[in-house]
């Protein structure tokens, strides 16, 4: 069964806060860093389980996916796929 991808506000903000930070230097790379997230989040749709689950949350339905140097977190849902944030590898969730 397909599961219903969405996005929080917060991680629409995260995506829109890092093409901002990135064009800064280069909107084109910018762009293709956005793609390769949202193109990666939609695969979630037919495999909501394939990232990894998240260290710092023993919860197996919390789980993300590394995509160049950034985490998207998700939530895996019966029916759907939250994307809860987008934040930079390095960083620890609290």
């Amino acid at each position: 069964m397909a599961h219903r991808v969405t996005w929080s506000q917060r991680a629409l903000r995260d995506l829109e806060s890092i093409a901002g930070y990135i064009a800064a230097d280069s909107p084109a790379y910018a762009s293709i860093v956005v793609k390769k997230i949202v193109n990666q989040t939609r695969m979630l749709a037919a495999f909501p389980r394939m990232g990894h689950k998240v260290p710092e949350f023993d919860d197996d339905d919390v789980r993300e996916l590394l995509v160049y140097s950034y985490r998207v977190i998700y939530r895996v849902e019966p029916d759907r796929v939250v994307i809860a944030a987008i934040t930079h590898g390095k960083r620890i969730l609290q």
